[in-house]
């Protein structure tokens, strides 16, 4: 008999586990439900949010003047040339040397606005100053800041009415000086400039008022002479 009553005993069991089970159902079946709804919930929720980009980089806003130019004509000086009003020639402590000739002739054209110089230098042609030696110096210059350039453009100046021939150098990337040239008639003048901003920003963000300025030192090429 025993293993009927053991079978009677599974049966009875089994009965219990069913009813257990069924009675648990609409329990699962809530959580289930519960937790697909949170799931909904989330996915809307993240589905609503836009993506989070970097906003630009500001930088404050520049008042340029209004150009206006007036004649640079220095006796001490073999030549001369039309500048912005907005900007003043200053002496370079610097070119102070006793070395250096023509240093009445070595200057800044300075940018007070803007925080940035044009060096200009005079050599006349002569002895170990030679054009070719000048013109060399000039290049060699150009080479040490083309390290740290993306690349240089190189522009020639012919200006045969005037006597004036030299060559412009465009430089793009985080170099010391973005702008650089030479003028000279190749017998007795030479004539250097090379453009700095005194600050240590990114370069793209004093690109406009680089080029504002190359526009000013354009127009001091265009009208530069010899004075003899």
């Amino acid at each position: 008999m025993k293993p009927f009553l053991n079978l009677q005993q599974q049966a009875s069991t089994l009965v219990e586990t069913k009813s257990t089970t069924a009675a648990c159902t609409p329990f699962l079946l809530q959580i289930k439900c519960g937790f697909l709804f949170l799931c909904l919930l989330l996915i809307q929720s993240c589905g609503g949010e836009q993506a989070l980009t970097p906003k630009p980089r500001a930088y404050p806003k520049i008042e340029y003047p209004e150009r206006r130019y007036q004649l640079f004509d220095q006796a001490a000086c073999s030549f001369e040339f039309e500048y912005p009003t907005y900007a003043r020639i200053v002496k370079n402590p610097n070119f102070l040397l006793e070395d250096e000739v023509d240093s009445a002739c070595w200057f800044d054209l300075y940018y007070p606005s803007f925080n940035g110089r044009l060096h200009c230098t005079y050599y006349e042609i002569e002895g170990q100053n030679s054009f070719d030696q000048l013109k060399k110096d000039v290049f060699k210059m150009s080479d040490f800041h083309n390290v740290r350039a993306n690349y240089i453009d190189e522009l020639a100046v012919s200006r045969q009415e005037a006597n004036v021939e030299g060559l412009l150098f465009a430089i793009d990337g985080p170099a010391a000086t973005p702008f650089q040239f030479f003028l000279s008639d190749k017998e007795d003048h030479f004539f250097r400039g090379a453009l700095y901003f005194d600050t240590q920003v990114r370069p793209d963000s004093i690109a406009p008022i680089y080029e504002f300025v190359r526009e000013d030192i354009l127009k001091m090429i265009e009208s530069f002479e010899w004075v003899d």
